[in-house]
C-alpha cells in the first residue's frame, strides 16, 4: 500500500518538475512554444512568412517541439527511477 503513495508522490514530484519546462522549435519563421504538459503556450509567426506556407511550418513545429518535450519528459521519468 505505501508503495501505491510513493509512486503517487513520483507523479506528482514528475508533474510538478515538467510543468515549469518549456520548449521552443524556430523553422523559416515560424516559432512555437510548448509546456510540460504538452500543450501549446505560444505560436509565433513573422509577418514575412507567406501565408500558404504557414500552416505547414506551423504544424512541423508543433510536432518537432511535441517530440522534444516527450524525450525531456522520459528522461525525468528515468532520472526518477522510471514507472
Amino acid at each position: 500500500m505505501f508503495d501505491k503513495f510513493k509512486k503517487a508522490k513520483q507523479i506528482n514530484d514528475l508533474r510538478r518538475a515538467l510543468s515549469k519546462e518549456k520548449e521552443e522549435v524556430e523553422k523559416k519563421g515560424v516559432k512555437v512554444i510548448v509546456n510540460g504538459q504538452m500543450r501549446v503556450d505560444q505560436i509565433i509567426i513573422e509577418e514575412e512568412v507567406p501565408t500558404p506556407k504557414v500552416e505547414g511550418l506551423v504544424k512541423d513545429c508543433v510536432n518537432e517541439a511535441l517530440k522534444k518535450m516527450q524525450k525531456k519528459a522520459a528522461a525525468k521519468m528515468q532520472e526518477m527511477g522510471g514507472f
